[in-house]
Formats: structure tokens, sequence, C-alpha cells
């Protein structure tokens, strides 16, 4: 099973490394998501209508790389009007420790970055493709990366939301994945985890950000 639908389309075929961004809750506003919705279903629609097979599929891949890049500045734009609880440093080492304990449990951590409204993950899931015994009800159980999301948010949510005494949503419900498809996009994507946080002016130096781990 590789496709799971939530709101999104997310393709996860087996033994496969992902690059995956999630974020804070209410980190975009609704109008700027509903624009990139309709963006989307608008340039599907049109690929659906000209192409088929290999093509489309071809088509589909670099129009979602190209939303993607809209996405992620949109997240970096909102920066401001957002929540930031990320960048407060122990809710961020909260995140780090959480996802450096699921290594090698339930993926091969390659790389990530702690921005202030939302994550980057870049993982490698070779081997890591058994179904998780320890979900066996719920929506997710047969999706080894979307079960492994599932499980990082819910701890990260729950830790982070009794740090800060607050409680209710807080990460958006549905996560970005993306399958890096070969060694040269493997580098351009760890290039882009690494310049994140100089691209969005939060450092002068890409090196020095605190919450960036590249492992490649």
């Amino acid at each position: 099973m590789e496709n799971y639908t939530r709101n999104l389309p997310h393709w996860q075929p087996a033994d496969s490394i992902f690059f995956v961004t999630f974020r804070l809750t209410h980190s975009l506003p609704k109008n700027t998501l509903d624009e990139l919705l309709a963006e989307r279903e608008r340039a599907e629609k049109d690929l659906r209508f000209r192409l088929k097979g290999d093509r489309l599929s071809h088509e589909r891949y670099i129009l979602n790389k190209k939303l993607f890049v809209k996405y992620d500045a949109w997240l970096d734009q909102c920066l401001a009007e957002s929540p930031r609880w990320l960048a407060q440093d122990d809710v961020a080492r909260i995140v780090m420790q959480e996802i450096q304990q699921l290594d090698g449990e339930r993926y091969r951590l390659l790389a990530f970055c702690i921005m202030p409204n939302h994550v980057h993950l870049l993982v490698d899931m070779h081997n890591f493709n058994q179904i998780a015994i320890t979900n066996q009800a719920g929506a997710s159980r047969f999706y080894p990366l979307t079960d492994a999301l599932r499980l990082l948010k819910g701890r990260t949510a729950r830790y982070c939301n009794q740090f800060l005494g607050r409680t209710g949503a807080f990460w958006h419900h549905e996560s970005y994945d993306h399958v890096v498809r070969d060694g040269l996009e493997l580098e351009r994507i760890c290039s882009y985890i690494l310049e994140n946080p100089l691209k969005a002016d939060l450092v002068r130096d890409a090196c020095s950000w605190p919450y960036t781990v590249i492992r490649v």
C-alpha cells in the first residue's frame, strides 16, 4: 500500500527516502492555504487533461516540487504572525530529542531543521516497512512513514504543550512528504534544509543555526 490520502495525496513507496515538512497549527493564514490548494487543483486538472502514464507522473512530480517551494516560502514569510513556539530553545530541544529518539526505531535519520514554526525532516525508510504492532486500528497503521510521523507529532505535541502550559492542537494535522528520487536530489534537499534559517534571515551563517543536523 503506497498511497495514503488525507486532505492531500501522499505517495509512500517502500524502501524510499522522504523529505518531510510539518508545521505548527495556524502557522499559515486560511486564505493563503486556500490559494495554494486552488492552484494545485487547477494545475492537476490541466495535467490530467493533457497527459497520461509516465509523462503525467513526471509532470505531477515537478508540480509538487514547485508548489512546495511556494508553501515553504510562505511559512518563512509568516514567521512574525504565526505561532513561534519552536523558537523557544527548550521547546525546540524537546522536538529535537524526539526526532533523534525514533532514529533506528522508525526510520534512519539523515537530516532535520527545526524552524520557529515548522520542521524539515529527511529520513530513510529502507528496512522500516513493517506494520507497527503498536497501532492495530489507526488509519496510518499500514503506512510506516505516516505512522512514524503520527508517533513523533503526538509525542512532541504532548511534551511541548506540557512545557508551555497550554492545551489544544500543537501541529497542523497534515504533513508534506516528498519521495527523494536520486542522489542529486538528495544533495539539493540537504542544502535546502541547511540554508533555510539563512534564507529566513534568522542567522548570518547557515551552520550557526543550533537546530539543524545533517548526517548524510
